[in-house]
């Protein structure tokens, strides 16, 4: 999966349209660079504006600690974990959005969008919009908001909770993946490594194995019903095959006889 382009509006602390786009210059041929600013600045805003775009979810908003309900409009209220709340106040409408390169080398547009009712600053918060576009055939990803969050996640390879903590590390989140199991750790590295399909092929061996030797013991217990014949037994029946077969050549010559008659 590539991050090839981020797309916003009114997200926290970036007021109206921004834009990053890395297949143009200077970041196409850029092999690292920085976001740098002042406290307050947006920096993390565009990291949420990537998983909002990909997830619905942002890990500032999944790890808060104490939960509170903070006044919006007139009555309403809006938990300080609700991912609507990173809609900039004061204004109507937001969105985010990002083209990424899948796992399976298409161009994928993910967009996240909220507003409020009849786009006034006064109107209610309106839920969550989530949709995903396949660029290269001009297609919508159909589904429900959850089928298509699910095939989003699919197309980039990896979960919220692996794309935090491996390509997107929030705050505190790297200690975490030291943390984890040696399972988890397996698992994130093998997908970020591209090495997950030998895991596959290993299970893949071993579901053929079983079959194979749940249908050789199949056999083998076919095999002990089957009684061998002692040797006086297959003598008999060899000269009793003998006879059958002097008798079978008398009755042809009768019918012979009876053939020339006729």
């Amino acid at each position: 999966m590539k991050i090839l382009k981020i797309r916003g509006r009114n997200l926290a602390s970036l007021e109206g349209e921004f834009s990053i786009d890395f297949t143009q210059e200077p970041l196409y041929s850029s092999g690292i660079f920085a976001i740098t600013g002042s406290t307050g600045a947006g920096k993390s805003t565009i990291l949420d504006a990537i998983c909002l775009a990909l997830y619905d979810k942002t890990p500032r908003l999944s790890s808060v600690g104490t939960k509170v309900e903070i006044s919006d409009i007139e009555d309403d209220k809006i938990g300080n974990y609700d991912v609507r709340s990173l809609l900039r106040r004061n204004t109507a409408d937001g969105y985010a959005e990002v083209e990424f390169m899948s796992i399976t080398s298409e161009r994928i547009q993910a967009r996240w969008s909220v507003r409020r009712s009849h786009n006034k600053l006064s109107g209610r918060l309106q839920s969550v919009v989530y949709s995903a576009i396949n660029l290269d055939t001009d297609t919508e990803i159909q589904g429900t908001k959850t089928e298509v969050l699910a095939e989003v996640s699919r197309l980039v390879g990896l979960s919220f909770e692996q794309f935090t903590r491996a390509v997107l590390l929030a705050q505190g989140e790297f200690a975490t993946f030291l943390k984890a199991s040696k399972n988890e750790k397996a698992e994130l590295l093998e997908k970020l490594t591209g090495t997950d399909i030998y895991s596959q092929i290993s299970k893949d061996i071993y579901e053929k194995n079983k079959k194979a030797r749940e249908e050789l013991g199949l056999i083998e217990e076919r095999l002990k019903t089957i009684e061998l014949l002692g040797d006086e037994e297959k003598e008999g029946l060899e000269t009793r095959k003998i006879d059958l077969e002097k008798e079978l050549k008398l009755e042809e010559e009768r019918i012979k006889e009876i053939d020339k008659k006729l």
